[in-house]
């Protein structure tokens, strides 16, 4: 900051804060880049009793809650529902 005028200097000091600049603040976080996160699809297909039950088997193990996958909607075939459920996953 040295390299301004006295006058172009004060103007800039309005604007700035009144700490030290040209060292890093202990109080600002270190940037570290952000995890990239990509979207997965899992469908569910079958008859409303599989897939219900399966969804039901994921939420017990731990894998995702009931109410995150979407409502049983019915497929082509009759006897058939789909469910789906987006994740975001970690990409490293």
């Amino acid at each position: 900051m040295s390299q301004l005028p006295e006058s172009a200097q004060s103007k800039l000091e309005q604007f700035l804060p009144s700490e030290n600049l040209e060292q890093p603040s202990s109080q600002q976080p270190t940037q570290q880049p952000l995890p990239q996160r990509e979207p997965i699809k899992h469908m569910l297909i079958g008859s409303v009793q599989a897939v219900t039950r399966t969804i039901q088997h994921l939420h017990i193990i731990g894998y995702a809650n009931v109410n995150d996958w979407s409502v049983p909607q019915p497929t082509p075939n009759s006897d058939e529902v789909m469910s789906i459920l987006i994740r975001q996953i970690l990409i490293r």
